[in-house]
Formats: C-alpha cells, structure tokens, sequence
C-alpha cells in the first residue's frame, strides 16, 4: 500500500514525540501499523500484537496523563518491562510526559546467577523515584523484598522504589488531546533518557540524551538509509538502549512500519530472521557483525517450512565494528539465490555518546562489489573533504590519542565525533564528561568532539572510513609494533573452526610479555593429546598468519568469554575472569618464546583419568608425575590459579 499523504518536506519536529499525532491525524496513517511484535512458537513464527499508528499515540497519551498523576516532569523512573510492544509505548509515554526514564532489561526476579549487578548500578547511580514493570514482576520482586535474601544492598535499594504497574497505566480510555493544547513534553534540550554504554571496553556509564539530540541522530540517519512510509524495518535487536532503540524513533519519525521480535528467539533460532525478512518483504534490516556468519553457520535455510526471499531488502545494515569483507562475501555467495542484492550491504558506525548513529558506507546509487577494503576490514563512512559542505553538520576526525593533532590520511588514530547528536556526558562524572564530550584539537579554536575510543583510518581518495579496534584493547608488542585483539581472534578460529565457538574468543594482554587467548569450545573433548595439539595449533596458526606469538592459549566452556547485550566481546571483563580463577577452564597451556610449553593443566576430572588409563595400557602419558600432580591440584580446587603472578 502506498500512502500519498506523506510530504517528505513537512517541517522537522524538535522531538520524536511530536511525529506520532502527525501521523495519527493523517487518514491513510490511522490503520498502518507502525509496530508489529512476532513470537516465534514450535511450529514456527506466528504475529503477535499489533500497533498501528494511532492506537500507539492514543496509549502514549493516556501513559503520559497516568504517570503525571503520580509524578512530576523530570522526575527519574526506570523501566523494567521485557521486550515488547508494551515497552515500546512507557518509553514513548514517559518522553510525552517529561519524565525522564532508563530502560533496561529486567532482571530475573530471582535475582540469582548474579543477574542483578546492572540494576544495582542502575538504582544506585540514577536513583529513579519509581520502577515500572508488569504485575507479575512487581509481585515477584515483592516477594523477593520480603524474603531472607543475603543481598541486603539489593533488598534496600528495590524497597526505596515506589513500583507503577503497567496495566494502571493503561487501563482507562481517554482521547488524545495533542490537537488541542500545546506540547508539554520533554523540550529538546532536557534530558529525556539515560543509556547506558555496552559494556565492551569497561563497565557501563550512565549516558545522558537530551530530546534534540535524539531526533537530530534520527532524522540524519533517516536521510543516510533513505526510510519513508513506505519502509518495513525487521529488527531483533535489545530495544532498550543503542541500535535497538534508535530504530524505534526512527521507525516513527520515518512514518515506517517495523516489525519487532526478541534477540533470544532469533539466538535460539536463526532462521527467524530470514523468515521475517521474507514474510514481511523487509527493506530495512540492522544487524551486528556477527549475525552474518551466525546466520550461514546455523541459519538452517534448507530446513525450515517458510521459503526464504531476500529480494526486498534496500538496506541490510552492519554495525559492530570492525566489520569483516571476507564474512560478508560469504553471506553474499550462500543468500544471493534467495534474492539477496549485494548494494544493499550497508556497513555503518555509532555509539552511545553520540545517540547512536553516526554514519555509514553506503550510499544508494552505489554497490557492494565497488567498496574497497583495508587489512581485511569494510569501510564504515564516506567522509567528505574539507572542500566539501557537510549537509549533515557530522564532523569526523582522526586524531593522535597523545597530541590531540589530527593526523594524516592513512593513518591510524582516534576517532572524534561533533554532531548536535552529541549526548550532555555522563551522569555523575564531570571530569570524565569533559575529557570525552568536550575534547578539542590542539592549537586550534574548534567546537567540542566527542572521543570514541575506537580506531580509525582514512584512506583512498574517496575518504572512506575504517574503524580498526578500540583504543584500550590495542595489545603493544615488541619493537613498538600494535595489534588489535580481533585479528588475533580471527586467525586462531579460521584454523579451528569446526571446534571453536565464532566470536567467542578473546585476546588481551597478562604481562608485558605474555599475550593470551581465551577461546571457547562449541563440542565436547576429553583426550588430553587433542585439547593439546588444539592450542598448539591456534598458536601456530595465529603465529603464521599475523606475526603474533601467544603466552597463553586457555580452552573454555560455552558461555565462558562475557559479552555485551549486543554481541561485543569484553576482553577486559574476560581478563578479569581469567585472572581472578573464575573461567570454566578446560584446558589451559603456557609457552615459552621458544616455543616449549611449561605448564600443561585443566578443570576436567575425565581428563586425569583419560591420563592413567592411558598409562596402564602401556601408553605414554602427556601429562608427567609431576605435571600431573599440579594439575589434580588444581583440579581439585574447582577454580583455576591466580595468574597474579604474570601480572
């Protein structure tokens, strides 16, 4: 259905807030859905709820009247509602009303497995006044409150919430009176949203998004991917903050429908994906890096029921960098008969300190196969010259980390951003809120940049863009040679693939001469001679294919190496496990320069006893009578030793 009524020139709105009655007041608008959630059940993907664009205005107006009864404009709530449609109208309803909010994805109501550290993090450092959840949740978090539990911090800081359930919110009807009176939502330059940061490079700071810098990040990436009305957006991701979130807004600035599922369906079943891409006849889809592989690995096209048909895509958009060409290559080869046209391939950049979105390769008239690449990676942005006028008003720089002297194209540096899309800092630390949001060049008067801590360079005359690996990940070898811990990821999968867990390793360094891999296993192994010549083999091959010897090689258990809700490694949290002993180590093997291992150990039980049956057949043991003494020790501990000692 095409819908006529839209003016691409209608005025821009100074929140996103202000886009829904526009729609909802246009009749072509008032039955479209803008909001579709999609449960994957056993037999297959089956639609859930739908909102169309004036039922979700209606309930955004009604949440807005509600919560203003039992708060004040500014005041703090978190929100603790799972992903879903309902989440998509208290996040909507909460902007309408002036109330700033902080979603994030609730925790089990057990609060067990240490599942709760980020809600702790979250009340303690925003303090919101209230929490807003579902009924079930609220009356287990009672009873949880009520219980014995050891975490007192926890019991405390839940027992100061005030809880608002969203079935008060939403259990009477009122007429939308947006036509009648003046707005008075969050104005663009208030604070209408704490987002948190991923995770991926320390722990997660507390972002402040000011209403204009949200819709200013919206609207420049609503020209980037050229959406319109016309645009059906499938998206997996975590709606509560980033990516995930960003498509919301500009799902409704765009006048687009999008259709929602959760990111543990499409986990559990990658195929999903594909399914409702098909379904739907998506033009629009943002994935991380990693979905890509994932999805040829254990998409299972050949075994579903639903045909798979790929024709509709415009834009499949890739963020996580650094963004691989030879995995996108491959997901071009095996998806090109469904229908898969390789110019919508739309690698792109963002991060929190800046909303989101920052900017992206693609361009419409262009096509994949035109893309350059450097060191294996795909350019993220076309940057303009310095001759050219920048429509978007997005100034991307590189700059040396030490100097603050923008360098030389072609070489690496600092990515800095300045955009009216930069967010105010973060909540409670000036001094970190200056160093990152109010950076400038050195010896030149300039406007504020906001510092990335990503890597970057600029290469080629058309200014292509490539985003090489985070600042404090960079792992410093000898003879002043640097490395990003992914290439070392990737070498030492690509030589084990068929055992190896993709995207589930981690290098960083221990010492300043021992460089380790933590990589975990996707299949079960017990013989010793096996999981040894695995690490010799990833050291080997990682040593081979980019320069680098390793320390340390350590086989884990699946879900071992942490990650961000969004699929991004955190070296420095798996660092931190391996150090501390609380991996699930199942084999771990320390070299020399000389390429001798000297330690030889593992957490497995089976694998001391594959040993001695091994000796008594008559066979000679890998592990000596006295490795094999240290390694029962260490077995028996249940974790690992303290590697303070390389430290």
């Amino acid at each position: 259905m095409n819908y006529e009524n839209y003016d691409p020139s209608f005025p821009d709105q100074p929140v996103v807030d202000l886009y829904l009655p526009i729609w909802a007041s246009l009749p072509a608008f008032l039955s479209k859905p803008a909001f579709i959630w999609v449960e994957d059940e056993s037999n297959g993907a089956t639609m859930g709820s739908v909102l169309t664009y004036a039922q979700l205005n209606e309930s955004v107006q009604l949440i807005s009247t509600e919560l203003l009864k039992l708060l004040n404009r500014g005041d703090t709530v978190i929100i603790l509602c799972p992903p879903g449609l309902e989440l998509v109208e208290v996040i909507f309803g909460c902007q309408r009303a002036g109330i700033l909010s902080v979603p994030i994805f609730p925790p089990h109501s057990s609060f067990t497995d240490e599942n709760y550290h980020h809600l702790i993090r979250v009340l303690s450092q925003t303090k919101p006044k209230v929490a807003i959840a579902n009924q079930d949740y609220i009356a287990s978090v009672q009873r949880y409150i009520s219980s014995s539990s050891s975490n007192q911090k926890l019991r405390e800081l839940l027992q100061k919430l005030g809880w608002i359930s969203t079935c008060d919110l939403k259990d009477k009807k009122v007429g939308s009176n947006m036509g009648s009176s003046s707005y008075n939502g969050c104005r663009p330059n208030e604070v209408y949203l704490i987002q948190y940061t991923s995770g991926a490079t320390g722990i997660p700071k507390p972002v402040l998004v000011t209403a204009g810098s949200a819709a200013h990040n919206v609207r420049v990436a609503r020209k980037a991917y050229d959406l319109h009305p016309n645009s059906v957006i499938v998206s997996w991701l975590p709606q509560y903050h980033d990516c995930g979130l960003q498509f919301l807004l500009l799902t409704v600035i765009s006048g687009a429908t999008c259709v929602l599922t959760s990111p543990g369906a499409f986990v559990t079943r990658p195929r999903l994906w594909l399914e409702l891409i098909s379904e739907f006849k998506a033009t629009c889809t943002p994935v991380p890096s990693f979905t890509l592989p994932l999805v040829v690995k254990r998409g299972g096209v050949e075994k579903g029921n639903r045909p798979i048909s790929l024709w509709s895509l415009k834009n499949l958009i890739i963020i996580n960098e650094p963004i691989y060409k030879a995995s996108v290559e491959e997901f071009i080869y095996v998806f090109k008969p469904f229908g898969l046209n390789p110019s919508c391939i739309s690698p792109s950049y963002g991060l929190a300190e800046n909303c989101t979105f920052v900017s992206t390769a693609w361009r419409s008239n262009g096509n994949f196969a035109s893309l350059p690449s450097h060191n294996k990676l795909l350019p993220i942005a076309r940057l303009t010259s310095q001759h050219e006028q920048d429509e978007e008003d997005m100034d991307i720089i590189v700059v040396n980390e030490d100097t603050h002297e923008p360098v030389a194209d072609g070489l690496e540096g600092e990515i800095w951003v300045s955009s009216p899309s930069n967010c105010s800092g973060y909540l409670d630390h000036p001094s970190l809120t200056r160093e990152i949001f109010q950076a400038r060049q050195k010896n030149k008067v300039s406007r504020c940049f906001v510092r990335t801590g990503d890597r970057g360079v600029i290469k080629g005359e058309a200014r292509y863009l490539y985003v090489t690996g985070r600042c404090s990940d960079v792992i410093r070898l000898p003879k002043g040679r640097d490395k990003h811990p992914h290439y070392i990821e990737t070498a030492a999968y690509n030589g084990y693939p068929e055992f190896l867990r993709g995207g589930c390793l981690a290098a960083f360094e221990i010492s300043n001469t021992v460089v380790a891999l933590v990589a975990e296993t996707q299949r079960s192994e017990k013989d010793v001679n096996v999981l040894r010549q695995i690490c010799e083999g990833i050291r080997k091959a990682i040593l081979e294919e980019e320069g680098v010897e390793i320390g340390l090689v350590v086989l884990v258990k699946s879900g071992s190496v942490p990650k961000t809700t969004s699929g991004k490694i955190q070296r420095w949290a798996a660092k931190q496990k391996l150090v501390g002993g609380k991996m699930s180590i199942i084999m771990e093997v320390l070299f020399h320069n000389n390429n001798d291992n000297v330690s030889l150990s593992s957490s497995s039980e089976p694998l001391v006893q594959a040993n001695k049956s091994r000796e008594k057949e008559g066979k000679t043991s890998v592990i000596t009578k006295e490795r094999e003494a240290t390694f029962l020790r260490r077995s028996s501990t249940g974790t690992r030793p303290s590697l303070h000692s390389l430290l």
